[in-house]
């Protein structure tokens, strides 16, 4: 029962940022305003940790399998793609150092200013 609760708060968050996402004329995903109002939720401790963790865990442990689909469109497509294979070769590694640099100096901030 627990993990059904966890994930309906998981679910009701993730329709809320749907709902957003149409409500408010941005270009932004609705995962993104999904995930930022579970952090907003989360950081005033409207829901707690406990209250979403272990299925928060879950579906990390799963997080894999969703690639799955998405890689089995790219195989389907890949006529359309070979054009761009060298582009992508030097885009893909490039933004992934980015975005794991930036993750870290984000996280490097946080943990220093974690206790002030």
């Amino acid at each position: 029962m627990k993990y059904i609760r966890q994930s309906a708060i998981i679910l009701s968050v993730t329709c809320v940022g749907e709902l957003l996402k149409y409500l408010i004329p941005l270009p932004i995903p609705a995962s993104i305003y999904g995930l930022l109002l579970l952090f907003a939720l989360l950081l005033f401790k409207v829901v707690r940790l406990d209250q979403v963790k272990e299925a928060g865990e879950f579906l990390i442990e799963i997080m894999p399998l969703m690639f799955i689909p998405p890689a089995a469109g790219l195989l389907v497509s890949w006529e359309q793609m070979r054009g761009m294979v060298i582009p992508l070769c030097v885009i893909i590694p490039a933004t992934t150092c980015l975005v794991m640099l930036v993750t870290g100096k984000v996280t490097d901030f946080m943990l220093k200013h974690k206790d002030s």
